[in-house]
């Protein structure tokens, strides 16, 4: 059996073999003289800054040809290690750590009998919801070349597999890896639903598997199913993107639409297939008079365009009761569940298409509606004024627009997406549109203003409050308990469940690391609370990236670190730009990944209401405190903001066409009005991971030791907080960072305060975990480890490339070498370290 390092090797030499084909044998051996005396210096733990010597006076097209082949490197490594996961699933045995067996067993030992399982999994819903935020900078044309390597991987013993696998190396050698423009909501659009063929493709066995287990474990045969679910803010969400317009919000859910039949005419026509029963065979019940009755059944339904999903859903089951009353259940099984799998799931809507809006935008259009309806001054009127207003309005039923108005293009441009939602709903039926997100949600009017905004178009909507700030978090609770004691919402809430958005991306840019996850914490724990004392049912939405300074890291371990007692009726979740790649792409990982979660979701919603104990408790008030504190001081440095933008290359990542919304929001440039993703983007690049730690250290000075060890063995949310520090002091890397400090030689001082942080922390965490950072994650470690002696030189390199580049006016550097290069250097880096927004 071949193992990743055999990989590994095989596809550098075809790297290498391209490079003296296409470069030369200088060109290589500058590669091989760069590479060997990174690892030599790397195995030695000696300095490397003499590494930075090589790139001095490289002239650009050997610096750009460097960039790129180490990034290619990286490609490559990273198709390998894709594999690797691929291969230890095919060839382990027994359950699977995190199966779902293993849910199935922990419940049973906690004493759940099967219909307490039975009545759980009824009640749950965990949706993923794809965001356009990607930091995936891959082009449609290299991930063609790299899919087709991947799919020759597991043959790389057969020569004539290596010799494809040259070729498509060679392919991307002669290929431009940066767009000359950037996509548009359309192209994340397309990019994005491909990952959905994969997921419709594992989800039948996956949920085979669900009942399997549940079988092997209770004894019983019970049809459950899967509760997952799927969404999508791509085309959809608006907040800061003015290129999400009403057009392209029809255009997007037109394009589900059309996928979903796909899919579902292509299922039925498997099926068709496979049910080749003839009457005169197998005894059909009576309401069937075909000769071949249920390929009938399913023509009439492959051919009806008009059916919509939960009419199909409807007819499937009724054929597959008669093959089980004909005695053909096997045949129903296998031939007729997967098509009810996919049909419950995706049905003729794909995915269900969010609205986010920004509370700003909302607040003035309900403001110029009022002014119609003879409420003038909306906008300055204090809350409370505000929301006797609003409820007045609600208690009427009267449209506030006349026919002969002529609004403006803010009040349009909010109203545009829901008529296109209320067209939707009655072309696609009710699953092709999900909820409102309502962005920086402050107070209960941000609510009532989008239940205005429906009934002016005529849809019903449910406002979804997205809590972002330190201070949005805490005042949280009291807005909700405000919200769900108002009539007028109550009603248009009925039976259903309250979603509440929290915010990992700026709650952290905030307050820091520990501080934010505190915050996040504690809203959970009270928004429950008060969710539960009204009476209503409720599902948190996790707003996280796949960095952990954005609530990144394993899913299921992000699930099992929520509060106990929490998670109402299930979870969403957020699956962005490289997460996507990482985890459908293939398979058998998009399975293992859906079973993890699953597996997460099942052990934390069995989870009772527990008090925590109050040494925990104090202990980490005292130490979110502290770590507030430490994480201010830095980021409200005079100093900071001029330093950030020295030693990161967040300005030159604003030059990339990665994305079709700005790096920053409207205004001046601030640390305020700089999106996250890009942040957190800015600090991988210099490995200083400064979100996913920075006030660690000083949190956990606060805390007497042995609590904190107690709370580190016996509290998930604590285990999985330090685990996913520790995940990102691993990936940090301060001789690295030190680099990038050479940037800004007239501010030493804040570059030499991350430092000493950095170190100290983890030496704390090591004492707190007992053990060394990453022991519980050992192939982590040693893919870190790995991979820096081949990240470093493109580091160096993107040093120099920066030197340079600011020296000269940024408008003389459009298209040239050196900007390429230096692009090239971002990409690059983001490959290498993975898990990059």
């Amino acid at each position: 059996m071949r193992t990743i390092n055999q990989d590994v090797n095989t596809l550098g030499h075809a790297l290498g073999t391209v490079l003296k084909e296409q470069q030369g044998e200088r060109f290589f051996e500058l590669v091989e003289k760069v590479r060997t005396r990174s690892i030599e210096l790397r195995e030695r733990g000696e300095d490397t800054s003499e590494l930075q010597g090589f790139f001095k006076d490289l002239n650009l097209l050997d610096a750009e040809s460097l960039v790129r082949a180490f990034s290619m490197y990286f490609q490559l490594i990273n198709l390998a290690e894709e594999y690797e996961r691929v291969r230890k699933i095919e060839n382990s045995e027994g359950p699977h750590k995190q199966s779902l067996e293993k849910a199935f067993v922990a419940l049973k030992e906690q004493g759940m009998k099967a219909e307490d399982v039975i009545a759980l999994v009824e009640g749950l819903h965990l949706g993923l919801t794809f965001t356009a935020h990607p930091t995936e900078m891959r082009r449609r044309t290299m991930r063609f070349h790299l899919d087709k390597i991947a799919r020759d991987i597991p043959r790389l013993d057969d020569v004539q597999a290596q010799e494809r696998v040259t070729a498509h190396v060679e392919a991307l050698w002669g290929t431009l890896e940066l767009r000359h423009v950037r996509p548009t909501v359309r192209d994340e659009v397309k990019g994005g639903l491909n990952y959905i063929e994969v997921i419709a493709a594992v989800l039948p066995a996956l949920e085979e598997e669900f009942r399997s287990a549940f079988e092997r474990v209770y004894g019983k045969q019970v049809k459950l199913r899967l509760p997952y679910h799927f969404y999508s803010w791509m085309g959809g969400d608006r907040d800061g993107n003015p290129f999400v317009t009403p057009e392209v919000t029809r255009e997007t859910l037109a394009l589900h639409a059309a996928r979903a039949r796909e899919m579902l005419r292509a299922e039925i026509r498997e099926a068709f297939s496979a049910l080749s029963h003839h009457q005169t065979r197998v005894e059909a019940p009576r309401d069937y008079n075909a000769e071949e009755p249920w390929r009938e059944v399913l023509q009439a339904i492959h051919n009806d365009e008009s059916m919509r999903g939960d009419e199909v859903l409807e007819h499937i089951r009724h054929l597959e009761k008669g093959l089980e009353q004909a005695f053909q259940k096997r045949s129903a099984r296998v031939f007729l569940q997967p098509v009810i799998t996919r049909a419950r799931t995706f049905g003729t809507h794909l995915v269900s298409l969010d609205i986010r809006e920004h509370s700003g935008k909302t607040g003035v259009a309900v403001a110029e509606l009022l002014t119609y309806g003879g409420v003038p001054n909306y906008l300055d009127l204090p809350e409370e004024a505000k929301v006797n207003v609003l409820r007045r309005e609600l208690q009427t039923r009267r449209p506030l627009l006349p026919a002969e108005a002529n609004p403006s293009e803010d009040l349009e441009s909010v109203l545009g997406p829901l008529r296109a939602i209320r067209e939707a709903l009655g072309k696609y039926g009710k699953e092709s549109f999900g909820r409102y997100i309502v962005s920086m949600s402050e107070s209960v009017s941000d609510f009532l203003e989008v239940l205005i905004l429906a009934r002016e178009i005529g849809v019903r909507v449910l406002p979804v409050p997205l809590f972002e700030t330190l201070e949005d978090l805490t005042n949280a609770p009291g807005i909700m308990a405000e919200v769900l004691s108002n009539p007028e919402y109550r009603r248009i809430l009925g039976e259903d469940v309250q979603e509440i958005m929290l915010g990992y991306s700026d709650s952290n840019k905030d307050a820091g690391f520990l501080a934010a996850n505190w915050a996040l914490h504690e809203a959970q724990r009270q928004i429950s609370d008060v969710c539960r004392e009204a009476g209503v049912p409720w599902r948190f939405f996790h707003g996280r990236g796949t960095s952990i300074g954005r609530g990144g890291g394993p899913m299921a371990r992000a699930i099992l670190g929520q509060p106990a007692g929490t998670i109402g009726t299930g979870l969403r979740i957020t699956e962005q730009g490289e997460a996507l790649a990482d985890k459908y792409s293939h398979p058998k990982i998009a399975f293992r990944n859906l079973e993890q979660g699953m597996y997460g979701l099942l052990l934390s919603a069995a989870k009772p209401v527990t008090d925590l104990p109050e040494s925990w408790v104090e202990a980490m008030r005292a130490a979110s405190k502290v770590s507030q504190k430490t994480y201010r001081e830095l980021v409200e440095h005079p100093d900071f903001l001029e330093f950030f933008e020295l030693v990161t290359p967040i300005r030159e990542i604003a030059r990339l066409n990665i994305a079709s919304r700005p790096v920053r929001r409207p205004g001046p440039a601030t640390l305020h009005n700089l999106r996250a993703i890009p942040w957190v983007m800015a600090w991988t690049q210099n490995r200083a991971n400064v979100p996913g730690w920075y006030g660690l250290l000083e949190g956990l000075k606060a805390m007497d030791l042995d609590v904190a060890r107690d709370m580190y063995k016996n509290w998930p949310f604590f285990r999985s907080v330090l685990d996913n520090a520790q995940m990102s002091l691993a990936k940090s890397d301060m001789q690295v960072f030190r680099a990038y400090l050479s940037l800004a030689p007239h501010l030493p001082e804040l570059g030499q305060k991350i430092q000493q942080a950095y170190q100290e922390a983890v030496d704390l965490v090591k004492q707190v975990v007992q053990g060394e950072v990453l022991d519980n994650e050992p192939n982590l470690r040693k893919s870190i480890q790995l991979r820096n002696p081949y990240i470093e030189p493109i580091h160096r390199l993107q040093v120099e490339l920066l030197k340079r580049f600011r020296t000269l006016p940024p408008e003389s550097m459009e298209g040239s070498p050196l900007e390429r290069s230096l692009l090239l250097s971002i990409q690059g880096i983001a490959a290498g370290v993975r898990n990059t927004g």
